[in-house]
């Protein structure tokens, strides 16, 4: 029996899929494990939304190599199949692959220990692809992420993302129930239904993603739906409407903003204006008062001037987000955005960066603040140390409650608590009632 091992970059699709490999082996017959040194296989799942993403995961190919000479290592996701030359000249891979047909990769490890042969096999898109439906089990106990949605149609000036996912394409209603009763039955009580344009889910069957989050909703067992990433054009007001009368729905918002500024999202190919995000974020608070948004933001865009760059900071201070994610624009070959003139240096997008987590870390330390006084259910996901149960709000706010002369553990389950005082990241409080459900 071979023993594997897994390290995974990027989003929570990629951690989903992961997790879709993972299965893909144990059902061959693999064992996974959880230490690098006990393994003879090694799968890098890969990120290439970013620069530093590529180098993040080419980095930890060399280094598997250097440690485990003699070990298989795969290199596969979405840095292959966008840049397919680049990731075969990574001589220390023995298999590459990209994001697809990725069930057969147990197969292809065999077929590299017996032959002794390096493997490159990665499918180009097409336009009649489907949704690749590979079986998952979650090993989370609490909270498990569910793919319902692949690929991208949107073709952004900065991003890579289409080419690396192939065109919009979504999971069969049916196969979504099926994996989300599975996920139910496992003892999930929270599901986060994830996808690379989220907000696109149904469109070939006539559906939207608010039927997917009833149809979750509607489950035993299930008393948590959440959503990942949104792109702020594909939300109706109808949707958010029907959103509402879900009590099982977590109002907890990632709307993709990139930039506050109108003359920047004009050029990054953004659907939407700085004032249509703000009527959307405004609809939501009237229907969801309770509603926490994220987003992120991206810093240093080709040609952004430091007039525009303020309009950005000052439009993130005026929605008032419970989190932003900052990342600095790197230039991905074949993009729109890589070929424009006024790329901005390094030092400026640094500091540019600081200065949005400094205003991003802010806002965080506010919204926590305001949150002291209130009464939320907490899923409670795991004792932090032998002083503390933590878990996470509704609005997915981090809740840590003191353990006092208790050892028993509250892990999957959910009660109300009070929110007594706001630190850093996250927030204290006590359990004030009985178990939730």
């Amino acid at each position: 029996m071979y023993k594997i091992y897994f390290i995974t970059f990027g989003c929570k699709v990629s951690q989903y899929e992961t997790q879709c490999i993972k299965s893909c082996f144990e059902s061959s017959g693999f064992e996974i494990v959880d230490m690098e040194n006990n393994a003879d296989v090694f799968v890098v799942n890969s990120c290439t939304v970013t620069g530093s993403g590529d180098s993040k995961s080419l980095y930890s190919v060399r280094k598997l190599r250097r440690d485990h000479p003699d070990s298989v290592i795969i290199l596969t996701g979405c840095l292959p199949q966008a840049s397919p030359k680049s990731a075969e000249k990574c001589k220390e891979a023995d298999i590459i692959t990209g994001t697809k047909e990725r069930e057969k990769l147990p197969a292809l490890v065999l077929q590299a220990i017996e032959n002794r042969s390096r493997i490159v096999d990665i499918h180009e898109y097409t336009a009649n692809d489907v949704f690749e439906d590979i079986s998952c089990q979650s090993t989370q106990k609490t909270r498990a992420f569910l793919k319902i949605q692949d690929g991208c149609n949107c073709f952004c000036s900065y991003c890579i993302i289409p080419y690396a996912r192939g065109r919009c394409r979504s999971k069969p209603m049916a196969s979504l129930i099926k994996e989300a009763k599975s996920l139910a039955e496992s003892g999930h009580k929270e599901i986060v239904l994830v996808g690379i344009n989220l907000a696109f889910y149904g469109q070939e069957y006539g559906l939207r993603l608010v039927d997917a989050v009833e149809e979750c909703c509607k489950i035993d067992g299930i008393e948590r739906v959440r959503l990942g990433s949104l792109e702020p054009e594909m939300i109706s007001n109808d949707d958010l409407v029907r959103l509402s009368r879900q009590p099982k729905f977590c109002p907890q918002f990632h709307l993709s903003l990139q930039s506050g500024s109108r003359r920047t999202l004009q050029r990054m190919h953004r659907k939407y204006t700085p004032e249509e995000y703000m009527t959307l974020v405004e609809k939501i608070r009237n229907i969801f008062p309770d509603a926490s948004f994220t987003t992120d933001v991206m810093v240093g865009f080709p040609q952004e001037t430091e007039e525009e760059f303020a309009e950005s900071l000052n439009f993130v201070k005026e929605v008032g987000f419970a989190k932003i994610h900052v990342f600095q624009y790197s230039p991905r070959n074949g993009t729109i955005a890589s070929q424009l003139n006024g790329q901005i240096p390094k030092n400026i997008k640094a500091e540019r960066a600081e200065r949005m987590k400094s205003l991003g870390e802010k806002l965080t330390a506010d919204y926590l603040q305001s949150l002291v006084g209130k009464i939320v259910p907490v899923l409670f996901e795991r004792e932090n140390s032998e002083e503390f149960h933590q878990g996470r709000a509704s609005d997915y706010s981090l809740i840590k409650i003191f353990r006092e002369n208790s050892k028993k553990s509250l892990r999957n389950s959910i009660f109300y608590v009070i929110i007594e005082e706001s630190r850093g990241d996250h927030c204290f409080g006590r359990i004030i009632d009985q178990e939730w459900r």
